[in-house]
């Protein structure tokens, strides 16, 4: 199911970003049809046609680093509760299943949160360029 999710956010972005593209493209042949400019005129109209398809990018970047940096602090955490464990002596195999449960339940939890990341990169996306 969360995979379902995540392939549909992912999709979702992607066409977003590549709708931003066809407009970028469309607009940057726009600037180079202004005979009357001058070449630095151009340049400066094509990279103003490039900003929102930049920021779009990086807006998308920003939310997945966000998330993947979520993700590891969690799994950080689990980490340091199994050092523990041992440390206090706990058995291997116990302390193993403990990590494996922790790891499994902070995918699960994070999981959660692919749906509303994405609504908000849409919604952050769409607002681009406008």
């Amino acid at each position: 199911m969360a995979e379902v999710q995540q392939r549909r956010g992912q999709e979702a972005a992607d066409a977003l970003v590549k709708n931003m593209q066809g407009l970028m493209f469309r607009c940057s042949a726009g600037c180079c049809e202004d005979n009357q400019a001058s070449m630095q005129q151009v340049h400066q109209c094509i990279q103003r046609c490039h900003a929102p398809l930049a920021q779009a990018q990086a807006l998308v970047t920003s939310e997945l680093e966000k998330f993947q940096d979520r993700l590891a602090r969690c799994t950080m955490h689990c980490s340091d509760q199994a050092r523990d464990a041992m440390g206090a002596g706990n058995k291997e195999l116990q302390v193993e299943r403990q990590l494996d449960s922790c790891v499994a339940k902070c995918v699960d939890d994070h999981m959660h949160l692919i749906p509303t990341m994405t609504k908000k990169m849409k919604e952050s996306l769409s607002s681009i360029g406008k």
